[in-house]
């Protein structure tokens, strides 16, 4: 496995109130393989935002090390960042009195990138990015949408192998967030770049990572891949609509762990959550007691925000 990103033991205490040290990173270990979207999670204070300033070398740490495709930030930083861009913040970015086009331009100059090859390049992106039209316009005239869209540009065009994006979605509406998550994928699909994302929305990262760190009080608490950790919490969950029950069906569903019973309608909704199967069956066994006619069954999908907040509850425990 070719991995582009290597952190190993990352330590930072910061001076807090009253002059008390705060440990924002302890001993962080994480690798990044290359061509994959790769989550940072956690909740707010956890570290994220620590943890990628490290990478982008804008924080020193304490202790630790960090490797970029070989090269080590603190001691070869040059090299290290040229193999890297980064979205801090939203969209920062980019510059509101420059157009998209000239943002662009601008950006890939400082990277040295070769202006025959742009001429190309800039109007392809222009295009994909849905700014083709805007492309002369200032940049703070531009929706929220456009210019997240402009700021990704901007990271592409800098030709940056691995791509560090915060919050790439926030703010937007469910088009601008569908979009968004579409191009990621099809930058690591066609161009094997590498995608680190630090998100609050659990359903982006089911979407589109296929890899998970979770950050807690400075500390990982799950490193895996993303399919791995939604089995590792897999519990099979179904709702049934029924007909009308009697008092010594509703008792004896009653007696069925991690089963809840609502009215519903002219009938009832049974929820069941389970890891032995046998309870379903005993479910079923209560409503074959009178007959009960069943309208419908319908299995509920694992979600990752479900598993997010089970493991940070683990973590606490």
């Amino acid at each position: 496995m070719d991995i582009v990103l290597k952190v190993n033991n990352l330590t930072k205490t910061y001076s807090g109130s009253e002059g008390k040290l705060v440990r924002a990173l302890e001993e962080i270990s994480f690798e990044v393989p290359r061509g994959i979207i790769f989550g940072l999670l956690g909740p707010n204070g956890a570290g994220k935002t620590t943890t990628i300033k490290s990478i982008c070398g804008l924080v020193q740490p304490d202790a630790g090390s960090i490797s970029v495709n070989g090269w080590d930030v603190q001691c070869q930083r040059a090299k290290a960042l040229a193999q890297l861009t980064a979205v801090l913040e939203g969209n920062r970015n980019i510059y509101w009195r420059l157009t998209p086009r000239e943002n662009l331009e601008f950006f890939a100059a400082i990277r040295g990138r070769k202006p025959r090859r742009l001429n190309r390049e800039i109007p392809e992106l222009l295009e994909v990015f849905g700014l083709t039209e805007k492309a002369n316009q200032p940049v703070r005239k531009l929706s929220r949408g456009m210019q997240q869209k402009l700021a990704l540009a901007v990271t592409l065009v800098t030709g940056a192998p691995i791509l560090l994006l915060d919050e790439p979605t926030l703010g937007l509406d469910v088009k601008a967030s569908y979009e968004i998550r579409s191009l990621l994928r099809r930058i690591v699909q066609e161009e094997q770049r590498t995608v680190i994302i630090t998100t609050h929305d659990m359903n982006v990262v089911q979407d589109i990572c296929q890899h998970v760190v979770i950050i807690n009080e400075g500390r990982i608490v799950a490193n895996d891949n993303i399919q791995h950790l939604l089995d590792l919490f897999q519990v099979r969950s179904y709702d049934l609509v029924v007909g009308q029950l009697t008092p010594g069906q509703r008792t004896g569903l009653e007696q069925i762990p991690h089963l809840r019973l609502e009215p519903v309608n002219s009938g009832w909704q049974i929820s069941l959550d389970m890891e032995n199967p046998t309870l379903l069956w005993q479910a079923l066994d209560v409503l074959g007691s009178e007959q009960t006619p069943i309208e419908s069954v319908s299995r509920k999908e694992l979600n990752f925000e479900k598993v997010f907040m089970e493991i940070l509850g683990g973590a606490k425990a």
